[in-house]
């Protein structure tokens, strides 16, 4: 009989708390998962193996895999081996979503929200200037000055330009949070660019402010960033305010 080399266990993990084995399953996998022990994209083990791995039965092994796939963390498919996902803002931009669709109220926190933390990206970014980052806001820039008048374009290129804003600090977590905040961009600046008093100079008054913001980053100035992200904001502040009285007006969302 041939004699076969020992498995190594993907996971290393103890299960600490018997009360909440399916929890102390997917934290040992969703650390797999961000060591890079597991890629994107790579299949996960099946559930009996993960079971034996970690000594629980096949239905805690299920759950664990079911939290992970509400996480964002996994995808899983009927009748196929459920596989990694790259780390990403998914779940949070539905939750967001969902927030800012469903009143006026929420729609202006989650623009306060933005503010109070893009305020720390734009430093941050200035501080690192992240090359990648850099080429995809020159790139935003462009596709803003191509979309001007065209509040699908524009969005799109406004998202763009706050991604690469994120990406410029060098932090997964905060591009993750980045790619959480799209569906409060999305909202907030379709609205805004389809205001009844919105003229050219307005929207060009827009990619003004974003360049400004952009050359602050490119130079390094932290300071800089920070009061052009500020000022960048208080137009939206005021904006916020136009369009709640336009949808007041017209009965729109409380």
């Amino acid at each position: 009989m041939i004699d076969l080399p020992e498995k190594k266990p993907m996971f290393s993990a103890k299960l600490a708390t018997p009360s909440k084995l399916a929890d102390s399953v997917s934290d040992a996998i969703a650390a797999a998962l961000f060591d890079g022990r597991i890629a994107p994209g790579e299949p996960l083990p099946p559930e009996g193996e993960i079971a034996r791995e970690f000594g629980v039965s096949k239905p805690i092994a299920r759950e664990a895999l079911r939290q992970l796939t509400s996480a964002g963390l996994v995808s899983t498919q009927q009748g196929k081996v459920a596989r990694a996902k790259a780390l990403n803002g998914e779940p949070l931009e539905r939750i967001y979503g969902y927030a800012v669709r469903s009143s006026l109220k929420r729609l202006q926190e989650a623009n306060e929200m933005r503010r109070v933390i893009e305020t720390g990206i734009a430093r941050l970014a200035a501080e690192r200037r992240i090359k990648a980052g850099l080429v995809t806001m020159e790139r935003a820039l462009e596709e803003m000055r191509e979309g001007l008048g065209d509040p699908a374009a524009f969005t799109e290129a406004d998202i763009l330009f706050h991604m690469g804003m994120a990406t410029a600090t060098g932090n997964s977590m905060i591009r993750v949070q980045m790619e959480g905040m799209r569906s409060v961009q999305r909202e907030v600046s379709e609205l805004f660019s389809q205001r009844s008093n919105r003229s050219r100079s307005d929207w060009q008054a827009t990619i003004d402010r974003h360049q400004a913001l952009y050359d602050a980053i490119a130079a390094g100035d932290a300071d800089n960033a920070e009061r052009r992200i500020d000022i960048h904001f208080a137009a939206a502040d005021i904006a916020s305010l136009e369009v709640a009285d336009e949808l007041e007006s017209r009965g729109g969302r409380p």
